[in-house]
């Protein structure tokens, strides 16, 4: 398992995608290895040990968040993200807290759900081909009329196929004969149709409809809804029909109808229980956006009423969920926030207790926007490359052009609002743009981005300081 890793591995591993903030890699790395120092224990003492709670501190565009997805990444944990500004005290129109372990839990059954899907495929696979061809080719038992789902121009391929003479005669071997000979033709189908010479020929399948039964939701309602239409899915089931489609497309309605037949969901539930009870992770963002600053009192009593209502789901309580009840005692919450306008003090005290360790994320300089232009692996420069590529264009950038793009990026940050990294997205998409739009007419061509192609086409830009708040 990857969440073996040691701290020194984990910030390496996160050193491939986020630029700088060591602290914060540091302490997110203790997190995760605590969590397997924990299983190591037994089980008395393991239950005793709450996870540690961050609050990451910094202005936007530093990493928090990805710093924070890419750790639930390495370690296969159910991640889910949300931000503290969408829920309300309860009478106002918002989500309810709660909400938050039910998405949690719906996220790590779709991932437990992918793993085993994974697992079964090899089988899947050939249960669907085997579903295939006696769509093409129906059994001999089979009555003469259609089948559910076996509605394929059957006389046109079994004209095709059979060439044994002696298909007539009767005795006791004459049905070990026939067997023979369907066994040959339905091996000569299974070779054209890996070939991919049946593709084009069309086949009826039946494929399940969704139910009729329609809810309507109220806004902050949307979890009721949920439930109500999975109760209702359960009561009136989904209905079939027979449709006509290529070949091809059957066999992908087959193998999902294989693989999700394998997989079995009660065992998906319980390892998804146990993974999100275990090693979940929800990040709340905006968490300063709930402070009560000294400074301001309106609409204090609603931010202290979402306080008030994160603080059980913080300190551990059981969220009522459609897979049952899910504990919240040992899920790692990590709250990140600007603070600009309040501080982590302003917090409910009670609130504070649960997020014990802070850190602050620095304000990314020049430096780190050529690094995160050049180091990561999902680099901008590399997906704008990629991206031109398909267009037959060969792009490349200089160094100099790269310096360029770097301090005009802090520039521009120190002159209006500091929105970090996300500024380079910005400037890239204009830098770029013209090349963007005529890409498909300058196929086979290289072009290579040097400090004087970033000048001229941030020219306007530069020199007008109202157009830079506007365009960038």
């Amino acid at each position: 398992m990857s969440t073996t890793l040691t701290p020194r591995e984990i910030v390496s591993e996160l050193d491939k995608y986020i630029i700088g903030q060591q602290d914060a890699k540091n302490m997110v790395a203790i997190a995760l290895r605590n969590r397997w120092r924990r299983q190591q224990l037994d089980p008395e003492m393991r239950e005793e040990i709450a996870p540690k709670n961050i609050i990451m501190i910094g202005p936007t565009g530093v990493g928090k968040t990805e710093v924070a997805r890419r750790l639930a990444k390495l370690a296969g944990s159910p991640f889910f993200k949300v931000e503290a500004s969408k829920f309300t005290e309860v009478g106002y129109v918002g989500r309810d807290v709660e909400s938050m372990i039910r998405d949690l839990m719906e996220i790590g059954v779709n991932l437990v759900r992918s793993e085993e899907r994974e697992k079964v495929q090899a089988k899947a696979e050939t249960n669907a081909e085997e579903r295939l061809l006696d769509l093409l080719l129906p059994p001999k038992k089979a009555p003469e009329g259609q089948q559910a789902g076996q509605g394929y121009q059957g006389q046109q391929q079994v004209s095709f196929q059979l060439e044994t003479p002696g298909r007539q005669e009767r005795g006791p071997g004459a049905g070990e004969q026939a067997r023979a000979d369907e066994n040959r033709t339905r091996e000569k189908l299974r070779k054209l149709w890996r070939e991919g010479r049946l593709d084009d020929r069309t086949v009826e399948v039946e494929v399940q409809t969704g139910s009729n039964v329609e809810i309507m939701s109220m806004p902050g309602m949307e979890d009721m809804e949920m439930q109500f239409r999975d109760m209702f899915s359960r009561v009136f089931p989904k209905k079939k029909k027979t449709k006509k489609v290529k070949v091809k497309n059957a066999y992908e309605i087959l193998l999902q109808e294989e693989t999700e037949r394998l997989v079995d969901m009660d065992k998906v539930t319980e390892i998804a229980k146990e993974r999100v009870e275990q090693s979940g992770i929800i990040f709340i963002d905006e968490i300063d956006k709930v402070c009560t600053s000294e400074k301001s009192s309106r609409a204090d009593v609603s931010r202290e009423g979402v306080q008030r209502d994160l603080l059980p789901v913080v300190e551990g309580c059981v969220v009522n969920t459609k897979y049952g009840m899910v504990r919240s005692d040992h899920i790692l919450f990590i709250a990140a926030g600007a603070f600009h306008y309040a501080k982590p003090s302003d917090l409910v005290p009670e609130l504070q207790g649960r997020f014990p360790l802070r850190v602050e994320l620095s304000a990314l300089t020049g430096e780190d926007f050529y690094r995160i232009l050049t180091e990561p692996q999902n680099a901008l420069t590399r997906q704008y490359r990629a991206l031109l590529e398909t267009e037959g264009i060969s792009l490349e950038f200089s160094d100099e052009a790269l310096v360029e793009l770097s301090s005009f990026a802090q520039k521009v940050n120190d002159e209006t609002e500091n929105i970090g990294a996300r500024r380079l997205y910005t400037i890239m998409e204009k830098l770029l743009q013209d090349l963007s739009f005529k890409a498909p007419e300058l196929a086979g061509q290289k072009i290579s981005v040097d400090k004087e192609y970033v000048q001229e086409q941030l020219k306007d830009v530069q020199e007008d300081r109202d157009l830079t708040r506007y365009i960038l």
